[in-house]
C-alpha cells in the first residue's frame, strides 16, 4: 500500500466507524421510520467498508464496500423522510439534510474505486480522495454547520448552513467541468468553513459554564480548521493556475488529516458534551454537582 492509500484509508476508518454514528447521535428533531435501527447498528454495517479499505482491490473488497454502499443509501432515503415530517428548507435544515446525502456519494465512489472502476471517468486515486471528502466536509462539516445554526441563528449561521453544503457541491461538480470550476467550489467551501469556524470560536465564548476541556475541543477545531481551509484554497488555486502549491499527497497529510482529526473529531466531542451537559438534569438540593473533566492548569 502507498503512504497516500494508508493515509487516507486510516481516516476513513475513523470517518465511518466513529464520525457518522456520532453525529448521527447529536441530531435531533424528528425520527423518521426506521431512523434508530440504522443509527445504532451503523458501526456493524460500516465494518466491512472499512475493511474493504485495507484489502487489494478485489471481488472481495468491492463486495464489503457494497455493504457500505447500501448503509449509506438507506442513510440518504432519511432525508427525503425527514424532509416530509418537517416540511422545513431553513438553512440549518438544509445542512443536515446535506449531511444525511452525502456519505451515499462516498460509498459510490468507495464501491467503484475498490472495484477498480473508473467511475465517470475518474481516476482509482481520486475517487479514493472522495471517500473522505463526502466524510468529512459532506457529513460532518455540514452537520457541524447545522448544529451551529440551530443553536444561535442569525445572518453567519445561516450562511454557514447554507454555503458549506453549497461549496461541497460546487467541488464535486468542479471535478465532470475544470479546475476553474473546483477553484470556485473552493472559495465557496473555504467561505462557509471560515464562517463555521468564526462561530464555534464564538460559541467558546458563549459556554462559560462549560467544562475547559469542551472549551479546549472547541478552540482547536476551529484554530485548525482556519489552516486547513487555507491550505485547501491554496491547492485548489494551484491547480487552476499552475502556481506552485503542495501535492495531493501533501495536501491530503495536511489539509485531510487536519480536517479530520483537528477539526471534526475536536468538534464532534465539544458538541457531544454540551449535548450531555445540557440533558443532565441538576443535582438535587444539598447534593453535589456532577464533577466535570478539566484539563490540567
Amino acid at each position: 500500500m502507498t503512504a497516500l492509500s494508508v493515509l487516507v484509508g486510516s481516516v476513513v476508518t475513523i470517518g465511518m466507524l466513529w464520525v457518522v454514528p456520532t453525529g448521527l447521535a447529536l441530531l435531533d428533531g424528528p425520527r423518521p421510520p426506521g431512523w434508530e435501527p440504522l443509527r445504532r447498528a451503523w458501526p456493524l454495517l460500516a465494518a466491512p467498508g472499512a475493511l474493504s479499505l485495507w484489502l487489494p482491490r478485489s471481488g472481495i473488497s468491492t463486495a464489503l464496500a457494497a455493504v457500505y454502499a447500501l448503509a449509506t443509501l438507506a442513510l440518504a432515503l432519511q432525508a427525503p423522510a425527514r424532509l416530509f415530517l418537517t416540511r422545513s428548507l431553513r438553512p440549518g435544515e438544509v445542512a443536515v439534510l446535506t449531511a444525511l446525502l452525502a456519505p451515499s456519494v462516498a460509498g459510490l465512489a468507495l464501491v467503484a474505486e475498490r472495484a477498480s472502476y473508473p467511475l465517470l471517468g475518474f481516476d482509482l486515486d481520486l475517487l479514493a480522495l472522495t471517500v473522505p471528502h463526502f466524510h468529512f466536509a459532506g457529513f460532518a462539516a455540514a452537520l457541524v454547520a447545522g448544529l451551529l445554526c440551530r443553536a444561535a441563528d442569525g445572518p453567519a449561521a445561516r450562511f454557514a448552513a447554507l454555503s458549506v453544503p453549497a461549496g461541497t457541491l460546487l467541488v464535486l461538480i468542479g471535478y465532470f467541468v475544470d479546475d476553474w470550476a473546483e477553484l470556485a467550489g473552493a472559495v465557496v467551501l473555504t467561505a462557509g468553513m471560515t464562517t463555521v469556524a468564526v462561530l464555534t470560536l464564538r460559541e467558546r465564548r458563549g459556554t462559560a459554564t462549560a467544562d475547559r476541556l469542551t472549551r479546549g475541543l472547541l478552540g482547536v477545531s476551529a484554530l485548525v480548521l482556519f489552516v486547513t481551509m487555507l491550505l485547501a484554497l491554496s491547492w485548489a488555486l494551484g491547480e487552476a493556475t499552475g502556481l506552485p502549491h503542495l501535492s495531493l499527497t501533501w495536501t491530503a497529510a495536511t489539509h485531510g488529516l487536519g480536517n479530520a482529526l483537528g477539526f471534526t473529531v475536536c468538534a464532534l466531542l465539544a458538541h457531544r458534551r454540551l449535548r450531555a451537559d445540557r440533558t443532565t438534569p441538576p443535582a438535587p438540593a444539598g447534593l453535589p454537582a456532577r464533577p466535570r473533566t478539566e484539563l490540567p492548569a
